[in-house]
Formats: C-alpha cells, sequence, structure tokens
C-alpha cells in the first residue's frame, strides 16, 4: 500500500457505504457474543451441568488459542491475495460461509468437546472475516475520518448483542438453542450481503503487496520491535479488552450465582440494553470528537478508566443497582474506547505493504480476551475468591491499559 493511500489523500467514503459497513459487522457481533453471552452457557449447563463453569472456559480458550495464530496469518495472506473479487473482499465473503457453517455445527453439539470443535469453525470464519474489514479502513479512509468510521466497527458491538440475545431469547433461550444459532447465521448472511455486493477496491501495485508470505509473516512478527508506538498501542488494546472480557464473560453465572436474581435471562437483557445505550452513545461520539480535535491517546486512557470505575462499583457493592450503575460506566468506557483506538491503531503500523497483517496482530488483542477471558475467570472465581477478586482484577488490569496507551508517542 503506498503512503499516499494512508494519508488522507483519498475521499472519505460515504454514509451508504459506512451503513453497509457497519451493518456486517452488526451481523458478526451479534453471531459471536449472542452465544458467548447466552447460547455458550445453556447449552454447556445442559450438556454438562457440573462442569459448566471448567467447559465455558475450556470452549472458548480453544477459540482464544486458535486466534493467536489464525489472526496474524489470516491477515498475512489477505495481504497477499489476488483475485478478480479483490483481496479483502474474497475473505470477507469466504469467513462469513465458514462463520455460518460453523454456527449451525454448534448448534448441532451434543457435548462439550463437540461444542468446542464446531465453534472453533465459527471463530476461524470470524478471524478471516476480520482480516478483510479492517485492512479496509487503512486502505480506504484517511487518518482524519477513521474515528467515525471506526465507530461503525464497535458501533453495532452492543447493538449485535441486543439483536442476539432479543433473538434468542424470543425463540425459546435455553429450550430452543438450536433454533437460535441458526437464526444467529442466517441474521449474519443477511447483513453480510450488502456489504460484500457493493464493495469495491483498487487491485493492488507491485509495490502494494509484499514479495511473498514469508515476508508478510516476518514483517508482521516483527513489527513491534520496529515501531514502540506499534508495541504500546498493542499491550493497551490487549490490557483494556482483557479486563472488559472479565467484566462481562460471567455476567449470567454472576446474576444466578451471586446476586441470585429471580430472572436471571430477563435480567442480563436488561442490562445489555442500558450497556447497549451508553455505548453507542459514547462510540459513535467518541469517534467524531477524536477526529475533530485530532486526539487519540487521550479518549483511549480515559475511556479505559471509565470501565475501571464499573469494575470498583461492583467490587464495593455486589447488587443489582451496582449493576446497572457499571453497565452505564462500562458501556461508555468502551465505546469510547474501541472507535478511537481501532483509528489510533491504523496510524501506528509500522509497515504500509503489510496492512492486514499487522492489523491482524492487532485483532489478536481484541478476539483472544474475549476467548480465554472465561478460562482466566473460572480460576480466579473457583480459586481465588469468587467474582468480587474478578471484577477488581478487571479493574486493575484496564488501568494497566490506559497506562500503556499514554506511552504512545507518535500519535497526539
Amino acid at each position: 500500500m503506498t503512503a499516499q493511500r494512508l494519508t488522507g489523500s483519498v475521499a472519505a467514503p460515504g454514509r451508504a457505504w459506512t451503513v453497509r459497513f457497519a451493518l456486517v459487522w452488526l451481523g458478526l457481533w451479534a453471531a459471536q457474543l449472542a452465544p458467548v453471552q447466552l447460547l455458550l452457557p445453556l447449552q454447556l449447563a445442559d450438556v454438562d451441568p457440573v462442569h459448566k463453569v471448567r467447559d465455558f472456559g475450556l470452549v472458548n480458550g480453544l477459540a482464544g488459542v486458535a486466534a493467536l495464530v489464525a489472526l496474524p496469518v489470516f491477515g498475512a495472506l489477505c495481504d497477499r491475495t489476488r483475485s478478480r473479487w479483490g483481496r479483502r473482499r474474497v475473505w470477507v465473503a469466504g469467513g462469513v460461509v465458514v462463520y455460518v457453517v460453523g454456527l449451525l455445527l454448534t448448534g448441532l453439539a451434543s457435548g462439550w468437546p463437540t461444542v468446542a470443535v464446531a465453534w472453533l469453525v465459527a471463530q476461524l470464519g470470524m478471524y478471516a472475516a476480520m482480516a478483510g474489514l479492517t485492512a479496509t479502513i487503512a486502505d480506504q479512509v484517511p487518518p482524519e475520518h477513521r474515528g467515525a468510521v471506526s465507530a461503525a466497527v464497535y458501533g453495532p458491538q452492543a447493538l449485535g448483542i441486543v439483536v442476539g440475545l432479543g433473538l434468542v431469547t424470543a425463540l425459546g433461550g435455553a429450550s430452543g438453542i438450536g433454533i437460535g444459532y441458526a437464526a444467529l447465521a442466517v441474521v449474519l448472511a443477511v447483513t453480510a450481503v450488502p456489504w460484500l455486493l457493493r464493495a469495491r477496491e483498487a487491485a493492488p501495485e507491485a509495490g502494494e503487496r509484499p514479495r511473498s508470505l514469508a515476508d508478510a509473516l516476518r514483517a508482521m512478527w516483527t513489527a513491534p520491535r520496529r515501531s514502540r508506538d506499534y508495541a504500546w498501542a498493542f499491550g493497551g488494546r490487549l490490557l483494556v479488552n482483557l479486563g472488559n472480557a472479565l467484566g462481562t464473560t460471567y455476567l449470567l453465572y454472576f446474576l444466578t450465582d451471586d446476586l441470585k436474581v429471580a430472572d436471571p435471562e430477563g435480567s442480563l437483557l436488561v442490562l445489555t440494553l442500558i450497556y447497549l445505550a451508553a455505548t453507542v452513545a459514547a462510540t459513535w461520539g467518541g469517534g467524531v470528537l477524536s477526529d475533530r480535535t485530532g486526539r487519540r491517546r487521550v479518549f483511549v486512557a480515559g475511556a479505559a478508566v471509565l470501565q475501571a470505575f464499573a469494575c470498583a462499583a461492583l467490587v464495593a457493592v455486589p447488587s443489582w443497582p451496582s449493576a446497572l450503575i457499571a453497565g452505564v460506566l462500562l458501556g461508555a468506557g468502551y465505546g469510547a474506547y474501541t472507535s478511537v483506538d481501532q483509528a489510533l491503531v491504523t496510524q501506528v503500523l509500522p509497515d504500509l505493504e503489510t496492512v492486514a497483517g499487522d492489523l491482524g496482530v492487532m485483532n489478536v488483542a481484541v478476539v483472544a480476551p474475549q476467548a480465554l477471558a472465561p478460562l482466566l475467570a473460572s480460576l480466579v472465581i473457583a480459586q481465588l475468591g469468587g467474582y468480587g477478586v474478578l471484577f477488581g482484577l478487571a479493574g486493575a488490569i484496564t488501568v494497566l491499559g490506559a497506562l500503556s496507551v499514554a506511552r504512545i508517542r507518535g500519535v497526539p
């Protein structure tokens, strides 16, 4: 990729492009987060009620380990791809197809090992689609507009949770697990089609692609050594996403086993709606304000600290009212963080020829914490003192993420 295409000489994408881009992310997030928040816990509680916490951690842990390899490698392959449909779009299309198949297989699984394998297939599809979509921002969006467009990635995240949870709950929740996975597969396919049909990208020139896959992989793994800002951005993203995942992954079990609310599934939906409202407002607001001011780090670090306050509320007073307050703080903090952070990382990429590969490494810091947090959280809950310790750990990790972002020097 040429420096010109990354420094803002291309026109900002239109509103229709941004809407289609947001729509495909809506489907991806719904298919990702509704199973993690509800379907997988219910399914594993049904097939192995005694070991449901352990099984949930193992299923997600397997996907997290796979992300460590798949995301960077898929990104490197995406940079090297040449096809009549473009190098980014072909990875999005292939990823969506694999994701749909994986969701259907997960719905048919009858034991935790088969659930783990089927969910791994689904996650590999997610990783492939992410490789193409995140690289598109660096390819086609000028830096001064990346905050707003990055909001189209993470603004739909909270909405995707609500759409997914609402749909699954309406279809029967625990009594309709297989139908729930199938419905999410349909949502994913329908939301991806408009972007796939209308996406256009220029064929890369000879100097815009790594000379070989080996060169792409080598550049990807040496990127943190070649750019200190890239390394600090990776560390901040990893820590903040891990803290957020630790604070949200076991909410259903927290409501059921610790707060003992009368309707855990309904209460989870209420919390998610509150989280949605705060996240969407902060995502779009943070992205637009960051673009207008030209500042990234202060928004990212401040939003990370706001998430830490949410965790502190749950530690200090573990109650339903505290959970509602934490939902607002966590949603606002995570919303502002995600949109601005995505814009920030596209501005610290060290190699203009390996955009998808370098972003693939950055995507590890988004996906791996979501997948590995259930395993870590299950150990904390079982061995270190329960949910209070878990939320305290989540807040501390998030603050460390804010400190990492503060060390970046090349982006204001």
